[in-house]
């Protein structure tokens, strides 16, 4: 886990209402598009092209890669279209969570969006995992997922 990471207590964390949704960014790798259809939940992709834009209008948690060299190297972590999404207010205020995908091969700055977007949310950082993920992945986080919304409102699509 990152030093960098703020515990967000359970009187701070506000949980998700309505459906269970994921609005994750994928790049053309397809890398976190293809470890979200395994989740088969319902779900929204920010575009690749920064020229395109999705406007949310329900909570949901956030699924990133990071970009990042590693190291020090930490500029750019966040992908430019997560960021442009999130700029915009309404998209922010709808977010209950992040989760995030990396390289462990990166050392410190492993999923560091994660983090970054947690930080700046206040939002809790639920989960990371490696590059595509396991199936241990997408069984826990498809759990982490019941248990925040609560069970009543899981349904698989």
């Amino acid at each position: 886990m990152h030093k960098d990471v703020i515990k967000v207590t359970t009187d701070q964390v506000v949980k998700p209402t309505g459906p269970i949704h994921v609005v994750y960014f994928s790049s053309t790798s397809n890398n976190t598009h293809r470890f979200i259809q395994k989740l088969g939940v319902n779900n929204s992709r920010i575009p690749y092209e920064l020229s395109e834009e999705i406007t949310v209008n329900s909570d949901y948690i956030l699924i990133t890669p990071t970009y990042s060299g590693g190291g020090n190297l930490t500029d750019g972590a966040v992908p430019k279209q997560v960021i442009k999404f999130l700029n915009n207010k309404q998209n922010r205020d709808f977010c209950r969570g992040v989760i995030a995908s990396g390289n462990t091969n990166f050392g410190d700055t492993f999923a560091l969006a994660g983090p970054i977007i947690s930080k700046r949310l206040n939002v809790p950082l639920l989960y990371q995992f490696e590059l595509l993920g396991t199936n241990h992945d997408v069984e826990t986080i498809n759990e982490i997922i019941r248990n925040f919304w609560g069970e009543n409102n899981y349904e698989q699509k």
